[in-house]
């Protein structure tokens, strides 16, 4: 293979190859590097290249494999890191001017972890102020694009990430997901992520000055974007390795034991209220009828109230945020945050005082409905978004903005109140007005059984196909007409 073609390999295609000796990691790292200088200026995906310090890594990792060492599982795997996290001598701006030079003193778990496991970070990637908008844009490293077009946002908070893996910079894209950074990137893009559940990958900045608020520890989690289904399986068992500043992390097995029968999963397209787009509904449809061809036993059922949970959560979160960091927010955001902020306390009016205490410890009410009706379901296939995704800057056009991008998400933020593992995968490629884009369905699961979802995922998957080959192609036929 060319070295110029070496970039479209999936993480699980290029291990292949990179852990038997077929292809260098240096290669492997140096093909990833050349896309990203060819397509990041479009999206400013990257927002602080690592190409030095990548490339001595790759050599390193040859050099080590050629004195016998034994390669890890992401053995040359390129990765992009997202800026809000911790990486030994870079910036964790988290999209914020005042802190351009807080500089990480070490590694957070996860970028630890992929380093163990052989990966290569060969650059940072854009998120939003504090890391709070489900589109990307900052004063610091400005706007970033989605790789179908100016149309779409790319999603936030981890929208760099999603841009990034889905342009082919890297096989792999870090995020993290406290109402839906994870999943809404990758619904914009047409990628592949996991919501992991509360404990199971182990997360810490050593750059922070104080812990975090207690919902935002119980909602957050850390992950990764890519571009097919096979790539979480390969990359997960690395990012939940245990580490002990993490005092919650929960060392279980990314592999859970198998069930008995056809794995039955609850059919939902209740969007509670919300108008519910043709073009969602087909990608629903399309999602149930692969999962059923694929031996899965589909049901039409309606969980436990997702709209209660996800907005009780959410405004409890609202409470936590009001009380804990609006005045950060005040202090160091641009006007713009602090008017989108201002209109989520008006979408999601905060619980406060003994109402937040209630609302807080209610959490478990709705977690153990959930658990019971997971008993029976393992799995829940749902809408995501009940429309297509949303135009760049949408959440800045006030109430009705706020509420077309988050207010409708109850699907996405219950799940972190929940602490419950949820996927997300491309069922159709929508043909609109303004655009060619992706369209993807969530699919939540039981605790601890990210890798059933992940199975589900690849079964929609190996119907609709990798979301990343028509991109391309649509990338290249720009490239070459001079667009």
């Amino acid at each position: 293979m060319e070295n110029t073609g070496i970039w479209r390999l999936s993480a699980t295609e290029l291990t292949k190859l990179t852990r038997t000796g077929g292809v260098s990691a240096e290669t492997a790292v140096q093909a990833s590097i050349t896309r990203m200088n060819s397509v990041n200026p479009e999206l400013n995906a990257v927002v602080e290249d690592l190409s030095t310090e990548a490339m001595e890594r790759a050599r390193g990792l040859d050099k080590a494999r050629a004195a016998g060492a034994v390669p890890g599982p992401l053995h040359g795997v390129p990765v992009t890191i997202k800026i809000n996290i911790d990486q030994k001598g870079h910036a964790t701006s988290n999209g914020v001017t005042a802190l351009k030079d807080l500089i990480a003193p070490a590694d957070a778990p996860v970028v630890e972890n992929l380093q163990k496991a052989g990966a290569v970070v060969i650059g940072r990637t854009n998120t939003p102020e504090f890391s709070f908008r489900a589109d990307t844009d900052n004063p610091l490293h400005g706007r970033t694009h989605n790789p179908w077009g100016r149309h779409i946002s790319p999603g936030g908070s981890s929208g760099g990430a999603g841009s990034a893996v889905m342009a082919g910079i890297g096989a792999l894209g870090h995020g993290n997901d406290i109402g839906g950074s994870l999943r809404f990137p990758a619904a914009a893009n047409g990628a592949v992520t996991v919501k992991p559940g509360l404990g199971r990958v182990p997360a810490w900045n050593p750059s922070q000055s104080a812990e975090r608020g207690l919902l935002a520890q119980l909602m957050s989690v850390q992950g990764l974007i890519t571009r097919s289904a096979e790539d979480l399986h390969l990359s997960m068992p690395s990012l939940i390795a245990p580490d002990p500043r993490d005092p919650f992390h929960v060392p279980m097995p990314w592999r859970g034991g198998a069930l008995d029968g056809p794995i039955k999963v609850a059919f939902t397209k209740n969007t509670h209220g919300y108008d519910l787009h043709p073009e969602v509904g087909a990608a629903l449809d399309f999602a149930r009828d692969a999962l059923t061809d694929a031996g899965y036993a589909v049901e039409e059922a309606e969980p436990p109230n997702v709209f209660e949970a996800g907005r009780t959560g959410y405004r409890a979160l609202m409470g936590e945020i009001y009380a804990l960091m609006k005045g950060d927010v005040d202090a160091a955001g641009s006007q713009t945050v602090r008017d989108i902020f201002s209109v989520y306390f008006q979408e999601f009016p905060p619980f406060a005082g003994d109402e937040l205490l209630q609302m807080m410890a209610k959490r478990t009410h709705y977690a153990r409905q959930w658990s019971l009706f997971l008993e029976e379901y393992p799995l829940v296939l749902s809408p995501f978004l009940p429309q297509p995704f949303f135009k760049p800057d949408r959440d800045t056009e006030g109430a009705e903005g706020v509420h077309e991008v988050l207010g409708c998400a109850v699907y996405s933020y219950a799940m972190n109140f929940l602490g419950l593992p949820a996927a997300s995968v491309p069922a159709r490629l929508a043909e609109l007005p303004a655009g060619r884009q992706p369209v993807n369905v969530q699919i939540a699961a039981r605790r601890w059984r990210e890798d059933l979802a992940v199975d589900a995922c690849a079964a929609i998957e190996a119907r609709a196909g990798r979301m990343c080959l028509p991109l391309w192609e649509m990338m290249d036929s720009q490239s070459a007409s001079g667009r």
